[in-house]
């Protein structure tokens, strides 16, 4: 008899901010196709998010708003830190859940991120007065191929979704994973070690986002 399976665990973080139903019915699609053995938790439990074996942060809004209500969740952070700094745990962050990685965000004053990925988001700019802020909608992936385990089966052109006014710029750019062209390079994807996150929404991102969930999901860094 063949030993069963284990089943993964994943948190998504449900600190008051996010589209996490969304969220985890594209996890539990991609896994479920995929033939993963996945148990889909949102979770505001610290200790949940502490044991789980992947942590998905996602996050829509304003930044300031977004570190605070993270905040405000008992032992979140501290939980965070622990799984994902210290035991290595695989963390996908997700729009502005990808922002929060950074040192700072200068949306309405400057405000402290969580400072895992050395960084600033600042506001997308562009060449003059008619250019569309906030960047939303479908938009192409630059990258080089097979440059990272999360971007298998992935090409430079397949188009994801984004909605946001302002944007992460990595102090180191070989952490700019892949970017996207929109008044200039932008950041679609950031990381380092066990930290990616896309500024794009996968859950939103049909077939090309479902893949990126599959490759999170079998990651092991």
């Amino acid at each position: 008899m063949k030993p069963s399976q284990p089943v993964m665990t994943v948190a998504i973080v449900d600190y008051g901010s996010g589209n996490l139903r969304s969220a985890a019915k594209a996890f539990e699609r991609a896994a479920r196709e995929a033939g993963i053995l996945a148990k889909v938790l949102v979770t505001d439990d610290a200790e949940v998010v502490h044991r789980a074996d992947r942590i998905v942060l996602p996050g829509v809004g304003a930044f300031a708003d977004c570190r605070r209500g993270l905040g405000a969740v008992s032992g979140m952070v501290e939980a965070l830190e622990e799984a994902v700094l210290i035991k290595g745990r695989p963390f996908l962050g997700i729009c502005v859940g990808m922002q929060l990685l950074a040192n700072v965000g200068v949306e309405h004053g400057r405000h402290e991120g969580l400072g895992w990925i050395q960084g600033e988001v600042r506001p997308i700019t562009g060449p003059d007065a008619t250019f569309k802020v906030p960047h939303m909608g479908w938009n192409a992936l630059e990258f080089i191929p097979d440059s990272h385990p999360l971007l298998a089966g992935l090409a430079p052109g397949d188009h994801v979704y984004f909605v946001h006014s302002y944007h992460f710029v990595p102090s180191e750019i070989h952490q700019r994973l892949v970017s996207v062209d929109y008044g200039g390079p932008i950041a679609a994807m950031i990381g380092r070690d066990n930290l990616v996150g896309t500024q794009f929404h996968p859950e939103k991102s049909q077939a090309v986002g479902l893949r990126l969930i599959t490759n999170f999901l079998r990651w092991a860094p």
